[in-house]
C-alpha cells in the first residue's frame, strides 16, 4: 500500500513537470521556425543564379529536415552564444568586375542533398556549381571534450543532475530485476562458456602465429591462463571437479604451454608455463601432506626445464625452476620434515641437485661463440650452497656425515673441473667448479671439530685471501676468501646449539665468533674500497654489518631482561649509526651514511617496543637510552654535513619525525596516567606535532640545524609530512566522542576542538606560504571550505552527543542528530545559494545547490532505505524529477560573459 501511495505521488508530481517541459520545447521550436522563415525570406529576396538556387533549395530542404528532427528530439536548449547553425561559403570574385552586394548566408547542405542537386542539374543540362571549401572546425575529440565540459559547467545544472539521478534509478530498477532471479544461469554453463571462449582464443592465436607473432603469443598465453583459472575456480570455488582431475588438467595445460613455447621459440610462454606448473600444487592443494607426490611432480617439471635447457638457453626459466624447487622444498623441510622421512626425501634432493648441476653446462654450451665464456653464476654457486644447506638440515647437523657429503661434493666438482677447464668454451665454468671443489674440501675438515672455532679461523683466513687476491690482482684468492667467509658463516650457524653453555655477556665464544665474522666482512669491504671496486665493497659491507647487528641483537636477547631489551637495542642502533657517521666523515661512502639513516629510522619501532613494555618510551632505562640517542644523533648528523648528500638530508628528515612521535607517546601516557578523558588524550597526542609544524613555519632555522642550508630542500617535504599526519589525525578526531572530563564540555572551548582549530589555522598559514606545493596553493580555498564543512558537521554532532544526550555509537540513528544535520546543512546550502546569486558567483551557487541536493538525498536515503525495493526506486526517480523542477524555478546565475576582443587594426598596403 505504501509503495502504491509513493507511485501516486510521483505521478502527481510528474504531470506539471511534463507540462512545463512541453511548454519549453514548443517555445524553442517556435523560435527556431521563426529563424528559418527569416532566412528563407532573405534567400528568396536575393534572386540567386540557377546553380545557387538549386543549392539553396537543397539547403532549405536540409534545414526543414533539421527543424523536424529538432522538434522530434524534444526540449534541448541552445545557447544564443553558440551562433547560427549555418556557414558562409566564400565566393571568388573576378578582379575586373565591380564589387557585388553582399550575399546572404548559405546553409551548409548535407552530403545526400548535394548529390540530389547534382543529379537534378545533370538531368536538366545545367552545369553543377563549383564546390566551395568550407573551413574545417575542431575535430571530433575536441568537440566531445568541449561538449562534456559545457555539459557540466553551463546550462541548467540541477536539471542535468536530475537526469543523472533518473538514470541511476533506472539502473537500480535493473539491479532489482537481477535480484529477482531474471538473469541467473547455471554455474556449469558459465564455466563452459569461459572455457569455450578461451579455447577459441587459443586456436585463433595458433593460426595467427606467423602473421602476428606478438599478438598470437599473448593470446595463447592469456587463453591458457584463463583455462587454468577456470580449472582452479571449478575446483576451489564451486567443487565441480575432484582434486585429481583438476591436477591432471593443470598438468595437461602446462605441458601444452611448454610445447607451444618450444615450438614457437617463445620465452614468455615458457616462463608462464613454468610459473603455472610450480604454482599448481599450491593452489590445488588439499592439505594431504604427500611430499612424495609433490616432489615427484616437481621432478617431472624439472625434467621439462632440463629438456628445454637442452635446446634453448633461457636463463630466466632455469632460475625460476631453481627458485621454486629449492624454495618450496626448504619451506616444506622447515614446516613438515621429520627424520623418519629421510629415506623418501634424500633421493629427491640428489636428483634436484643433479638437474641444476648440469643445467649451467647446457647453458654455457648453448651460448653463441661471442659469449662462450658466459657462466650462470646464480646456479653454479647457488646450487651447491643451497643443496648442502638442505643436506645439513636433513642430517640434523651430524659432523661426520656432513664431512663425507662435503668430500663427495668436492670430488664431483673436481671431476667436472678437470673435464671442462681445458676447453676454451667452458674455461670459466671449469675454474668455478675448481673453486667449489677446493671450498668443499676445505669445509670437510672442520665439520668434525668445533663449529665456532672453525668459523673464527675461516673468517680471518677469508679476509686475508681477499686482501692477497686484490694485492696480486688475481680473482681465485678473492673467490676463495669469499667462500671461506661463507663457510665460516655456515659453521657458526651450525654451532649455535652450543650457545647455551655461554655464561657471561660479550665475553663468550658465540659473541666473539660472530664479531670476528663481522670484522672479516668489514675488512674485506675496506680492501675492495681501496682497490676502487665499489660493488664488492658494498656487498662485503652489508655482510659485515648484518653480522654486527645480528650478533648484537642476539647478545641482548640472551643476557638482558625482556623489559629492558628495547632500551639496549636503542643504544645499539645509536652507537652503530654514530660509528658509521664517523667513518663517513673520514672515508665518505653512501653506504656508511645510509647506515646512520637506518639507525635513526629504527628508533621509531624501538620506541613502540618501549611503550609496550613500560607504557611510554622514557620509563625504565629508556631515559638514558634516549639521552644517548639524542647526543649521538646530533653528532652523527654533524658528521654527515657536507658529504652525506641526499642520504644526510633523509637522515635529518627522519630525525625530525622520530622526536614528535616519541613525545606523542609520552603525552598519551600522561593523559592515561591521570585518567583524562578522550579529548585530552587526543590533544596531548597532537601537541608535539602541532609544535613541530608551528616551528617549521615560524622558526625554520631551528629545524635546519645541524645540516643548515643544505636541509632547506626538504622544507616542503617535511612540512607536507607534518600536515599530512595532522590532517589524517584531524579527520580521525572528527569521528570520536572527545569528552573533556574532568572539565565540562563547551562547544569550541574543549581540548579536542581547540586542537582541531589549531590544525586548521596552521594549515591555512602553510597553504598561504611559498613553501606549500603549488597544487595545494591553487586549491586552498576549496580545501579549507571542505575542512570547514566537515568541522561544522563534527561540532554539530558533538553538541547533540553531549547536550541531547545521545550515545555516540548510535548517534547517526537518532532523529535529533539527523534533524540537526539537516538544519545545519540546509542553512549552509541556502547561504551558499543566496550569496552566490547576489554576488554573481556561479561556483558558490553551485556549491550551495549541491549541498541542498545532498540534503535531499540524505532525507530520501534515510527515510526510504536502500534501493533494494520498489518504493526506494520510486522515491529515487521522484527525487530526480524534483531536481528538474528546482532547476526550472531557480536557475543558476549566468556565466560571466567573455571579454570583448578589440578588433585588430586593418593592414594598409
Amino acid at each position: 500500500m505504501e509503495a502504491l501511495i509513493v507511485l501516486v505521488v510521483v505521478a502527481v508530481l510528474a504531470v506539471p513537470i511534463l507540462m512545463i517541459v512541453l511548454w519549453v520545447a514548443l517555445a524553442g521550436v517556435r523560435r527556431r521556425v521563426a529563424a528559418l522563415e527569416l532566412q528563407l525570406a532573405q534567400l528568396h529576396g536575393a534572386a540567386p543564379r540557377p546553380a545557387q538556387a538549386d543549392a539553396g533549395f537543397a539547403a532549405e530542404a536540409d534545414n526543414e529536415a533539421e527543424a523536424e528532427a529538432s522538434f522530434n528530439a524534444g526540449f534541448e536548449d541552445r545557447d544564443a552564444a553558440e551562433g547560427p547553425f549555418f556557414v558562409t561559403a566564400p565566393v571568388a570574385i573576378a578582379p575586373a568586375a565591380p564589387t557585388p552586394p553582399p550575399r546572404p548566408p548559405q546553409f551548409a547542405p548535407r552530403a545526400s542533398a548535394v548529390r540530389d542537386v547534382a543529379d537534378m542539374d545533370t538531368d536538366m543540362g545545367v552545369a553543377p556549381a563549383p564546390e566551395t571549401d568550407v573551413p574545417q572546425g575542431p575535430g571530433p575529440i575536441e568537440r566531445l571534450l568541449a561538449g562534456t565540459r559545457r555539459w557540466f559547467t553551463e546550462g541548467n545544472v540541477p536539471v542535468k543532475i536530475g537526469m543523472l539521478v533518473l538514470l541511476a534509478g533506472v539502473a537500480a530498477l535493473l539491479k532489482y530485476a537481477g535480484d529477482q532471479g531474471w538473469l541467473r544461469m547455471p554455474i556449469e554453463l558459465r564455466y563452459a562458456g569461459i572455457a569455450a571462449a578461451a579455447l577459441a582464443g587459443l586456436g585463433f592465436g595458433w593460426r595467427q602465429r606467423e602473421r602476428k607473432r606478438s599478438f598470437a603469443l599473448a593470446l595463447q598465453g592469456g587463453a591458457i591462463g584463463v583455462l587454468l583459472l577456470t580449472v582452479l575456480a571449478a575446483f576451489k570455488l564451486s567443487a565441480l571437479i575432484p582434486a585429481g582431475a583438476a591436477f591432471a588438467l593443470s598438468i595437461v595445460l602446462v605441458a601444452s604451454m611448454c610445447v607451444l613455447a618450444v615450438v614457437q621459440e617463445s620465452r614468455t610462454l615458457a616462463v608462464l608455463a613454468t610459473l603455472a606448473g610450480f604454482l599448481a600444487p599450491i593452489w590445488l592443494s588439499t592439505g594431504s601432506g604427500n611430499h612424495v607426490g609433490l616432489f615427484s611432480y616437481y621432478a617431472v617439471l624439472n625434467a621439462a626445464v632440463f629438456a628445454i635447457a637442452w635446446y634453448r638457453p633461457w636463463r630466466v626459466l632455469n632460475l625460476l625452476g631453481f627458485g621454486f624447487t629449492f624454495g618450496i622444498g626448504t619451506l616444506w623441510g622447515v614446516l613438515q620434515y621429520q627424520p623418519a622421512k629421510f629415506a623418501s626425501t634424500e633421493p629427491f634432493l640428489l636428483l634436484f641437485f643433479a638437474f641444476y648441476l648440469l643445467i649451467p653446462i647446457l647453458y654455457a654450451r648453448r651460448q653463441p661463440a661471442t659469449r662462450g665464456n658466459l657462466v650462470d653464476g646464480s646456479l653454479v654457486f647457488g646450487t651447491p650452497l643451497v643443496a648442502f644447506s638442505l643436506q645439513a638440515g636433513l642430517l640434523r647437523g651430524e659432523g661426520l656425515p656432513l664431512a663425507l657429503c662435503a668430500l663427495g661434493l668436492a670430488a664431483v666438482y673436481a671431476l667436472l673441473a678437470a673435464a671442462l677447464i681445458r676447453r676454451e668454451r667452458f674455461a670459466v665454468l671449469g675454474q668455478a667448479y675448481a673453486l667449489l671443489a677446493v671450498g668443499f674440501a676445505t669445509l670437510a675438515v672442520p665439520l668434525a671439530l668445533s663449529a665456532r672455532a672453525t668459523a673464527s679461523i675461516f673468517a680471518l683466513e677469508g679476509a686475508a685471501l681477499v686482501w692477497l687476491g686484490l694485492r696480486q690482482q688475481r680473482w681465485l684468492p678473492q673467490f676463495s676468501g669469499a667462500g671461506l667467509q661463507l663457510a665460516a658463516a655456515i659453521g657458526f650457524v651450525l654451532g649455535l646449539d652450543l650457545a647455551w653453555h655461554d655464561v657471561h655477556a660479550v665475553a663468550n665464544a658465540t659473541f666473539m665468533s660472530g664479531a670476528l665474522l663481522a670484522l672479516a666482512g668489514l675488512a674485506s669491504a675496506w680492501s675492495y674500497r681501496r682497490a676502487g671496486a665499489d660493488t664488492p665493497a658494498l656487498a662485503y659491507y652489508l655482510w659485515g654489518l648484518a653480522w654486527w647487528c645480528g650478533i648484537g641483537v642476539a647478545e641482548i636477547e640472551r643476557f638482558v631482561a625482556a623489559s629492558a631489551q628495547a632500551d639496549l637495542l636503542l643504544a645499539l642502533v645509536a652507537l652503530s649509526g654514530w660509528l658509521a657517521a664517523e667513518a663517513q666523515r673520514r672515508w665518505p661512502a653512501r653506504a656508511l651514511a645510509a647506515t646512520t639513516l637506518g639507525g635513526l629510522l629504527l628508533a621509531l619501532p624501538l620506541a613502540l617496543l618501549q611503550a609496550d613494555a613500560h607504557g611510554q618510551p622514557f620509563a625504565g632505562h629508556g631515559a638514558w637510552a634516549w639521552t644517548l640517542f639524542a647526543v649521538l644523533g646530533v653528532r652523527s648528523l654533524s658528521c654527515l654535513r657536507g658529504s652525506g648528500g641526499w642520504v644526510a638530508r633523509a637522515a635529518q628528515f627522519a630525525w625530525w619525525l622520530v622526536w614528535p612521535s616519541v613525545l606523542s607517546m609520552l603525552g598519551l601516557w600522561l593523559a592515561q596516567r591521570f585518567a583524562l578523558a578522550e579529548g585530552w588524550q587526543w590533544a596531548l597526542l597532537l601537541a608535539p606535532w602541532l609544535a613541530a609544524a608551528a616551528v617549521s613555519l615560524l622558526r625554520w632555522p631551528w629545524l635546519a640545524a645541524p645540516l643548515g642550508a643544505e636541509f632547506d630542500r626538504c622544507r616542503t617535504a617535511l612540512q607536507g609530512s607534518y600536515f599530512g599526519l595532522l590532517g589524517l589525525a584531524w579527520l580521525w578526531t572528527l569521528c570520536v566522542p572527545g569528552a573533556s572530563a574532568p572539565l565540562p564540555w563547551v562547544p569550541l572551548l574543549n581540548p579536542l576542538e581547540l586542537s582541531q582549530l589549531l590544525v586548521v589555522a596552521l594549515a591555512a598559514r602553510w597553504l598561504w606560504s611559498a613553501t606549500a606545493p603549488a597544487l595545494l596553493r591553487t586549491r586552498r580555498l576549496q580545501v579549507l571550505a571542505a575542512a570547514g564543512f566537515l568541522w561544522i558537521t563534527s561540532v554539530t554532532l558533538h553538541a547533540v552527543h553531549d547536550w541531547a544526550p545521545v550515545p555516540w555509537a548510535s548517534l547517526l540513528s537518532a532523529s535529533v542528530a539527523q534533524t540537526s544535520l539537516t538544519v545545519v546543512w540546509s542553512v549552509l546550502g541556502v547561504l551558499g545559494w543566496v550569496l552566490g546569486s547576489r554576488r554573481g558567483q556561479r561556483g558558490l551557487w553551485l556549491a550551495g545547490a549541491l549541498l541542498m541536493a545532498v540534503v535531499l538525498g540524505k532525507l530520501l536515503l534515510v527515510d526510504r532505505g536502500n534501493l533494494g525495493n520498489v518504493a526506494g526506486i520510486a522515491s529515487f526517480i521522484a527525487y530526480g524529477l524534483l531536481c528538474t523542477v528546482v532547476g526550472y524555478f531557480a536557475p543558476a546565475p549566468a556565466p560571466a560573459p567573455p571579454r570583448a576582443v578589440e578588433p585588430a587594426e586593418e593592414a594598409h598596403p
